[in-house]
């Protein structure tokens, strides 16, 4: 449950109230970093004066130099958000399966209704485009996520996820058993896991640097990415500067929302990771 307490300077630029928890004034001890927000509720005007009050920020969201790496040859034409979203649960996560690049796990029932409260969650925030892995299970997501708005889907090759070899389809109880050194290394070693030469991490780490050229240089400022699990690590690791040795150094759920922002030089700044508060309630995100 979205529930941990902590004290905090209300520094985030991103925003929203929870629909059971609107606090009745202004406090520095806030639910999260993020507070969840109901549709049918107005953020009060002292939380929107915070929000845009660089002397509280510090301007952390209008920055102008962060760090390594740049993930574009060239300059950007403008500062770029970008919004990513692990698809909704599918067949083979249900029964246990290793995924991968196969398209033959298709998204749930369950899987179609996460997908659903992201785009409830993400009805008010406006987006240029929507990038999209071609696979079944995350363009199920994405259709139905971006069901109502007037641009077209992009498909991008460059955000399907790894291919596992035989490994696919398989039962994770199964391929230990069938597999356990090929199994063991892709679960504690994943970046020293091949077949026949080839590492599909380190592999999935040029695919991510592609994917990050396509969609960052693309024309607008906002932007929707639904994808799956193993290429989203590799997004948020090569946009942070880790290697394919910290695969496993992150993780987001099924319907998990993370959000970058860049600078025109590329470079950039995590704003949020794994969000999951809409899954457990009827919550909008402002941002």
């Amino acid at each position: 449950m979205f529930s941990l307490d902590f004290k905090v300077s209300l520094s985030s630029s991103l925003t929203s109230i929870s629909s059971s928890q609107r606090p009745a004034k202004l406090s520095r001890t806030v639910r999260n970093k993020f507070q969840c927000a109901n549709s049918s509720l107005d953020v009060p005007l002292a939380t929107e004066k915070l929000i845009n009050d660089t002397s509280v920020t510090g301007g952390a969201y209008d920055f102008e130099r962060a760090t390594l790496p740049l993930l574009t040859e060239k300059l950007l034409s403008s500062t770029k958000k970008v919004t990513l979203i692990r698809h909704g649960l599918s067949s083979w996560n249900e029964e246990g399966r290793v995924q991968g690049s196969s398209n033959l796990s298709i998204l749930t029932e369950t899987g179609v209704k996460q997908a659903e409260r992201c785009r409830r969650a993400l009805a008010n925030i406006h987006f240029d485009q929507c990038f999209s892995s071609p696979i079944s299970r995350a363009k199920s997501t994405a259709e139905v996520i971006w069901e109502g708005r007037e641009q077209p889907l992009v498909f991008l090759d460059s955000l399907k996820e790894a291919h596992l070899y035989f490994l696919e389809g398989m039962k994770n109880v199964d391929a230990k058993e069938k597999y356990p050194k090929e199994y063991t290394t892709w679960r504690e070693d994943p970046a020293n896991f091949n077949v026949n030469g080839i590492y599909p991490v380190r592999k999935l780490w040029g695919t991510a640097r592609e994917a990050w050229n396509e969609i960052l240089l693309s024309p607008g400022g906002n932007f929707l990415v639904i994808t799956h699990k193993s290429i989203l690590r590799a997004l948020i690791c090569t946009a942070l500067g880790l290697g394919p040795e910290r695969f496993r150094a992150t993780d987001v759920n099924n319907g998990g929302i993370c959000i970058f922002n860049f600078n025109k030089k590329g470079e950039a700044m995590l704003q949020a990771l794994n969000m999951t508060a809409h899954m457990y309630g009827d919550h909008v995100y402002f941002y």
